[in-house]
């Protein structure tokens, strides 16, 4: 049968090495690791569940090369020491078993030590900025020394070694995103003036030093890579054309493939993409470098869906794709695409939520925004239920359509009950702006999932009589918008952030936007990016307070860039026919003028019907924004816990 992606599952090699397809597994951090750098059987789980899902290599996360200064984050995986390799053989010989080329990353992080303890080595003393600003002179780093940087080189050859010993089929330097390689590399980072300073080929020296290094004490034939950021993205860093050099440079020297990337964590949106990022972000730089060299370039950076990776190899833009968020959002997102169900992919939403806000950033293990079972792999599996029920879910939100897909597949009948006569709650809200178009994909996916289950859909608002055949119901019945207590609330001019979205063109063209959270910040920037003249009022003295920190960043530069007007540490007071009063401890009380009046003052959560049939002794389950406000992350992971649950 014709593959309906070809070139994307045609064979290929890197040095020798035969991968089954053009699908690669992006090294990325976990946090499952024990303390001591040693794997976990909890790490096990996870990468046999990534493994199984067809994607033909697995680079294992960054593994630190030495025990002074190269370990970054709370449970790193270690590769420093001999101690290592028994667990390290361990997990390669489980990904191989599950079908995948086991391969591993090596990494020293420089300045970007997250754990913030001393000592941090880097080519100078310049700190990560955040990291600065979290832990003070502590960030600094010690500059290196020449010694010091030739014992890093050595630790470097012999990680590449103990990877080589314990069973893993190539090893991949990290040469990008702001760790320490590229502290040599970036001006930003590196004003030595010796040997390993000042010119192109001095910020590079490290660079053909390690790969020497491991050469030598791995052989001509073991495949060895790097991960290259196309550029850092920084005003004062290495642009594009001293990538391509330095790739030309390492080609030269025995490289056998250039994994391309772009960013460093002080430009994270550029590493870790959000959805107001282009999707496919950083495949130019894959295509530049690829013009230059004759060995593989692998190109990564939000490849989200299988047409963009088929696209991308049937263009030329690079030889492999590599995938890290999408395969956290559905491990088995190159198997579906090889049977021909791209439609069963549940895609990555580039939220960050699970991979970084709620989980890296505050030391816990990654998770997924859509995907409850990253991290918990082995725990959250749906099984068939021990008892059949009839199973009404009430909203056919994100939360409610989750919670019916899950207790179907457990065996339960299950019918989904859905005031509006269309499907998605507030996702058909949240994906309006073209900056939120990734949402778009998974709401049909849920959508998909509901018709290919036959989850029968009542379009009606469920009265408590209308659940009494059900043996069981799961109300995910949302929240509604606040409104103010304040004069003119209701006045013609004045509308809630949800009744803007849909009625766009009743929007006036002066518009002021009460409430600077999430959903007003991206109301108002979609209507100032469509032309409107748009303030945004907030009594907290900044906006975006609930916003994931790469959306913060992302949504800054685009206020800034269309001049978008904010007012904070500002009170409303009244709604009035020619716009709002609000006041502050400076100004007092004061007029801003608007033709139309959006508040987005939150939501609160619509909870009547689930205490309706709580009273009445009804087995009944509570989800989503109907547990609490929130976002897409507590929808699916409250909902599929409920369908677990019934």
């Amino acid at each position: 049968m014709e593959k309906m992606y070809p070139n994307l599952f045609s064979p290929a090699k890197i040095n020798g090495l035969e991968l089954k397809n053009r699908i690669c597994k992006a090294p990325q951090s976990s946090g499952m690791n024990n303390k001591d750098g040693t794997v976990s059987e909890r790490a096990i789980r996870y990468y046999r569940d990534q493994a199984a899902g067809g994607a033909a290599m697995i680079i294992v996360e960054y593994a630190y090369v030495d025990d002074i200064a190269s370990k970054s984050a709370h449970c790193h995986l270690g590769i420093s020491s001999d101690e290592h390799i028994p667990g390290l053989a361990w997990l390669a010989e489980n990904i191989r078993e599950m079908g995948a080329v086991p391969a591993i990353q090596i990494e020293h992080c420089g300045r970007q030590k997250f754990l913030g303890t001393q000592p941090i080595k880097a080519p100078s003393a310049i700190p990560w900025p955040t990291l600065y600003q979290n832990h003070g002179d502590q960030a600094i780093p010690q500059e290196l020394t020449i010694p010091e940087i030739k014992e890093i080189v050595k630790c470097f050859g012999d990680a590449a070694l103990r990877a080589k010993t314990a069973g893993f089929e190539l090893v991949e330097i990290h040469g990008a995103h702001g760790y320490l390689l590229t502290n040599f590399f970036s001006p930003t980072t590196n004003h030595r003036t010796d040997m390993y300073g000042g010119s192109l080929e001095n910020r590079s020296r490290i660079y053909f030093e390690i790969l020497e290094d491991i050469r030598k004490k791995v052989g001509p034939d073991f495949p060895v890579t790097i991960r290259l950021s196309g550029t850092d993205y920084e005003p004062d860093g290495f642009p594009i054309e001293d990538t391509i050099w330095l790739a030309k440079e390492l080609e030269k020297r025995g490289l056998d493939a250039i994994d391309v990337s772009g960013g460093d964590h002080h430009t994270m949106i550029h590493q870790v993409s959000p959805m107001s990022i282009n999707v496919c972000h950083n495949v130019w730089a894959a295509e530049a470098i690829r013009k230059e060299v004759s060995i593989p370039v692998m190109a990564s950076g939000s490849i989200t869906l299988p047409e963009y990776a088929e696209d991308i190899i049937s263009e030329g833009k690079g030889d492999f794709v590599v995938l890290g968020r999408p395969l956290w959002a559905d491990p088995e997102w190159p198997k579906k695409a090889e049977e021909g169900r791209p439609e069963d992919i549940c895609p990555c939403i580039r939220c960050n939520e699970g991979c970084l806000q709620r989980t890296f950033f505050n030391y816990k293990a990654v998770t997924c925004a859509v995907n409850p079972l990253i991290s918990r792999e082995g725990e959250l599996k749906i099984t068939p239920a021990d008892v059949k029920k009839k199973v009404a879910v009430v909203g056919g939100g994100a939360a409610g359509m989750e919670a019916a897909r899950v207790a179907k597949l457990r065996g339960h009948d299950v019918t989904i009950f859905e005031a509006q006569n269309r499907m998605g709650g507030l996702l058909n809200e949240a994906s309006a702006p073209e900056f939120k178009a990734d949402i778009r994909p998974f709401q049909k996916y849920l959508e998909t999932q509901v018709e290919k289950l036959a989850i029968p859909v009542v379009h009606k608002k469920a009265e408590p009589a209308d659940l009494a055949e059900f043996d069981a119901v799961i109300c995910a019945t949302g929240s509604l918008p606040v409104k103010p207590r304040v004069s003119g609330a209701d006045n013609a001019n004045a509308m809630n952030a949800l009744e803007a979205i849909n009625n766009m063109d009743k929007v006036g063209k002066k518009v002021v936007v009460v409430g600077g959270g999430l959903v007003g910040t991206e109301t108002a920037l979609d209507l100032a990016e469509q032309g409107h003249d748009v303030t945004v009022v907030e009594m907290l003295p900044q906006i975006m307070n609930d916003v994931a920190a790469t959306d913060f960043i992302s949504y800054s530069e685009r206020i800034a860039k269309i001049g978008m007007k904010v007012v904070t540490d500002t009170r409303l007071e009244e709604v009035t026919d020619k716009g709002i009063v609000v006041s502050n401890k400076k100004k007092g009380e004061y007029e801003i003028e608007a033709d139309t009046v959006i508040l987005a003052l939150g939501f609160k959560s619509c909870q009547c019907l689930y205490n309706a049939l709580k009273d009445d002794g009804k087995e009944v389950y509570l989800v989503g924004d109907a547990v609490h406000p929130g976002k897409i992350f507590d929808a699916i992971h409250t909902g599929y816990r409920a369908g677990l649950k019934v």
